[in-house]
């Protein structure tokens, strides 16, 4: 039986995590959910899973739900979960000794320390965050090895990956091909993309993911963050990872050899198949979810991303050159941007904008060859934040 912490059990991977809990019930066990606000959803997980703890990073919300929480249990004595709030209240629920994995999925630099307490712990981490390795991907990765935790990754393309290495020797690969569904706009008139709106942008054409993925799916931004998350993951440059929009999402990604060989790994767009081999890797379990039908007229294509429509993809190519702190900067001003744009306050192209300019204002006064450190990274962020609303109050 493992026993799983979830940061981030409201949202669409959380969620999502749960139904494959739900699945193996005599494999998986929910120990520690944790959520921001969505408190009613959160005591229906309470409810269903029946976790020991439950961590709150609201501080009014989580007043709420331990009055909640007195009310369900009312005079009858049973014990509900331990309630624990803020960013103190995320470590201790990730880092419990009885805790065997942690699902790392909130947005956002949010979940950076805690998951870095999790792998100083020892824990096993199911890895579906990706702006933990875009910021401080040398630091996760660095303290992974230093304390032999395994970091398997829940994105799609970067299982697909995973699987795809399975035995091969890490010296005889050419390239790694990651996929791009090429999100809503990809077949767009480029004069249109300033007039598109949220709903607009989170029409995705094939994956159900959470609001701030689905953006940065829209702006190409997710592919460039997952390019330097496998920079991290597999310990490649950046120049032998490339992206290519392929549409139909069948295939996940692919890995090219030095032979010529190209291993592709295929299958249904259900993020409950990348999070359930996370959770039971090495081995595998049969699954309930829908299968892939190979013997549909299936068309795939394969086209190169259009960078000068799509800047985003550019820009994080262009700060894991730079290195430092600056794909820390690249991660946090995308963060303040999507939330802007999804509360109508900038346009859909003034996303790449505004990333950029905080780019450029940071290697203004930034020392690239300083070592990167937690206080260093954490710096970038709080400046970037100051940055970026100054610029969105400004217009």
């Amino acid at each position: 039986m493992k026993r799983i912490a979830i940061l981030g059990s409201t949202g669409s991977v959380g969620t999502q995590t749960l139904e494959v809990i739900a699945a193996f019930p005599d494999r998986y066990s929910a120990h520690s959910l944790t959520a921001r606000s969505r408190i009613d959803l959160l005591e229906e997980q309470c409810a269903r899973f029946g976790p020991r703890m439950v961590a709150i990073r609201d501080a009014e919300c989580a007043e709420r739900a331990r009055h909640t929480a007195e009310l369900a249990r009312g005079g009858s004595g049973q014990s509900g979960p331990s309630i624990h709030t803020g960013e103190e209240g995320l470590i201790e629920a990730v880092t419990h000794p009885d805790v065997d994995l942690v699902i790392s999925a909130l947005p956002g630099s949010a979940g950076l320390v805690p998951t870095l307490r999790a792998i100083e712990a020892g824990k096993t981490i199911a890895l579906a965050n990706k702006e933990i390795l875009v910021m401080a991907g040398e630091i996760v990765m660095e303290s992974a090895r230093r304390n032999g935790v395994d970091i398997l990754p829940v994105d799609s393309e970067h299982c697909a990956v995973h699987q795809c290495l399975a035995g091969q020797d890490p010296d005889r690969i050419q390239r790694v091909v990651l996929t791009a569904s090429g999100g809503p706009f990809r077949d767009s008139d480029p004069a249109a993309l300033s007039r598109m709106t949220s709903e607009d942008a989170l029409n995705h054409p094939t994956w159900n993911m959470g609001q701030k993925v689905t953006i940065d799916s829209a702006t190409l931004m997710n592919k460039g963050f997952e390019v330097i998350e496998a920079h991290w993951l597999f310990g490649l440059p950046v120049s032998k990872i490339d992206v290519v929009i392929h549409p139909q999402s069948i295939i996940h990604s692919m890995v090219e050899m030095v032979d010529g060989s190209l291993l592709a790994q295929m299958g249904p767009t259900d993020m409950r198949i990348p999070i359930q081999y996370a959770l039971s890797y090495p081995e595998r379990l049969e699954s309930p979810w829908p299968r892939f039908d190979i013997t549909r007229n299936w068309s795939l294509t394969l086209d190169p991303p259009d960078e000068a429509m799509f800047p985003c993809l550019g820009l994080a190519y262009e700060s894991i050159r730079r290195g430092s702190t600056v794909p820390a900067v690249l991660s946090t001003a995308d963060e303040m941007a999507v939330e802007a744009f999804l509360g109508q306050r900038i346009g859909f192209t003034d996303i790449p904008r505004i990333i950029a300019d905080a780019m450029d204002r940071h290697l203004a006064g930034t020392d690239l060859t300083a070592p990167v450190t937690l206080e260093s990274i954490m710096a970038a962020d709080r400046w970037t934040r100051s940055f970026c609303e100054e610029k969105l109050i400004a217009g």
